[in-house]
C-alpha cells in the first residue's frame, strides 16, 4: 500500500504532468509518495468533470489536498476565495504550495496539517477525495469533523469509488444526519453533495 499517510521517508523526486480539465490545459508539479504522484487520478477527474464551484464562494477547503490539484482549481475558479488545503504528508503540503504559486493564487492558498487550520472557519464548499484506505473508522472520524464546518447552506462534494464503499458511506452519512445525494457516477466513481437536512 502507499505510504502517503505518513511522513515520506525516500529522496523527492519531482516531475511535471499536464492535465485538462474545465476546459483548460493545467500543468502541475508532483512527487514520490504523494497520492496519485504519477497524475491525476481517475476520482478526482470525475469529481472535476461534474462539479465547478459558486463563483461567488469565500472561503473554501481542499480535504486531502495532496500535491493541490483541487485547492488550485477552486482559487482559481473563484477570485474571491480562500482556500484551505489540509493533508497530513508534509510533501504533498510543499507541492500544494509550489502549485499555488505556480498559478498565481499562492496568497488564497493556505496548505497546512489538519491541526493547523485556523479554529473556527465555516465553508461554503468542501471538495474531496476522501482517503478511503485509512479504514472505516478513521475516516467517518474525518468526516465527523470537518462537515460539521460547512456555513448552513454550504456543500461537501465527495467522489468515492463504487467499489470502495460508496454507496455504504452514502448510507453511514445519511444515518448522522446529513442530506447526500448522488450528483453523478462515472467511471466507476459516486460523487456525492453532502448537504445539512432541512428543519
Amino acid at each position: 500500500m502507499s505510504h502517503y499517510f505518513t511522513a515520506p521517508t525516500s529522496v523527492e523526486r519531482r516531475r511535471h504532468i499536464d492535465v485538462r480539465f474545465w476546459d483548460t490545459d493545467w500543468r502541475f508539479t508532483t512527487a514520490n509518495e504523494v497520492f496519485s504522484g504519477d497524475g491525476l487520478d481517475l476520482g478526482t477527474s470525475v469529481l472535476l468533470r461534474s462539479a465547478a464551484p459558486p463563483a461567488d464562494a469565500s472561503r473554501l477547503l481542499d480535504l486531502g489536498c495532496g500535491w493541490g490539484v483541487l485547492a488550485v482549481a477552486l482559487a482559481t475558479a473563484c477570485p474571491a476565495a480562500v482556500v484551505d488545503a489540509v493533508d497530513v504528508n508534509p510533501r504533498a503540503l510543499a507541492l500544494c504550495a509550489a502549485n499555488a504559486r505556480a498559478h498565481g493564487v499562492a496568497d488564497r492558498v493556505r496548505p497546512s496539517l489538519p491541526d493547523a487550520a485556523e479554529a473556527g472557519v465555516r465553508y461554503d464548499e468542501i471538495w474531496s477525495n476522501p482517503p478511503i484506505r485509512i479504514g472505516k473508522d478513521a475516516l467517518h472520524e474525518l468526516l465527523l469533523t470537518w462537515l460539521p464546518r460547512l456555513t448552513p447552506d454550504g456543500a461537501a462534494r465527495l467522489v468515492v469509488g463504487r467499489n470502495l464503499g460508496a454507496d455504504s458511506l452514502q448510507r453511514w452519512l445519511i444515518d448522522q444526519g446529513w442530506a447526500c445525494e448522488r450528483t453523478a457516477s462515472a467511471k466507476g466513481f459516486r460523487v456525492f453533495a453532502v448537504t445539512r437536512t432541512s428543519g
